[in-house]
């Protein structure tokens, strides 16, 4: 579909061999968690996924779209460790808030930073926030139930699916555009991907969250309206009925003519 798309050029695939099942073991070992049933398969077929597709600029390759699921190695913790090498320096779980609204209604608890959750990069989102695996749940023992997060770069949590199938059909419809996860956002994407989203729009079934005022990111110019000050309109006065320019002369001049001679009459009397 990216190949026959207008204007993309250098659509490549990075394929990957499966992971070593003891490596996934010993991941899990490491990490004292279970990897749920469908990503561990993806695993078994794929370590990781990579595909990348760029558009022509002035007959110049520009990078554009990216899709990118790290490979079982890479998919490390964050908030285990401090942001600094230095001691007592601070980490992301000196960042959590209590005060912070939990599940209420339709939204669902967010994740901590601290040891109450568990927090994995599936994605880094080419430094635009990261997709995370995480484990709600941590304490006292680690739940096997998992969700898809994302994270962005003001450290705050956004739900995208409970599962990491429904994840990477979502990668793979939103062709990896750029920022494509803030669409399930409060405020959205940035007006520059929105002009990307106009011109290789997903296919995806939640249309609403792509299309919700989709006009108010695009330029649109009329030129009739930026010009109507310009061009302005003649405006057509009405003229009197047409008469012969030598009829017309004649009444002016016996109109003239009477008007002095009845002055000259009033005069003399």
């Amino acid at each position: 579909f990216l190949e026959t798309s207008p204007g993309v050029a250098e659509v490549t695939f990075v394929e990957k061999e499966p992971a070593e099942r003891h490596t996934i073991i010993s991941w899990e070992q490491k990490n004292s968690c279970i990897l749920p049933e469908d990503l561990k398969n993806f695993y078994l077929m794929t370590d990781g996924f990579q595909m990348t597709w760029s558009v022509k600029t002035d007959d110049t390759p520009m990078p554009l779209g990216s899709m990118v699921i790290n490979s079982i190695s890479q998919l490390c913790r964050l908030g285990g460790s401090s942001m600094y090498a230095l001691p007592n320096a601070p980490s992301l779980a000196d960042l959590e808030d209590d005060t912070d609204e939990e599940g209420n209604g339709d939204k669902p608890e967010k994740p901590h930073f601290d040891s109450r959750s568990l927090i994995f990069e599936l994605d880094p989102c080419n430094g635009n926030g990261k997709v995370c695996l995480v484990y709600k749940h941590a304490e006292p023992v680690v739940s096997p139930d998992t969700e898809i997060w994302f994270l962005d770069r003001a450290l705050y949590w956004h739900f995208l699916t409970k599962t990491f199938t429904a994840y990477y059909r979502l990668l793979i419809t939103h062709l990896g555009l750029p920022q494509w996860q803030y669409a399930f956002t409060s405020y959205g994407v940035s007006p520059q991907a929105k002009q990307w989203f106009n011109m290789y729009k997903p296919i995806t079934i939640n249309t609403a969250l792509l299309s919700e005022e989709a006009d108010s990111f695009v330029n649109k110019l009329d030129p009739n309206k930026v010009f109507k000050s310009k061009n302005k309109t003649p405006v057509l006065k009405k003229k009197p009925p047409s008469q012969p320019a030598g009829s017309q002369k004649s009444h002016t001049s016996m109109t003239s003519a009477k008007t002095s001679s009845l002055a000259g009459n009033t005069s003399r009397k």
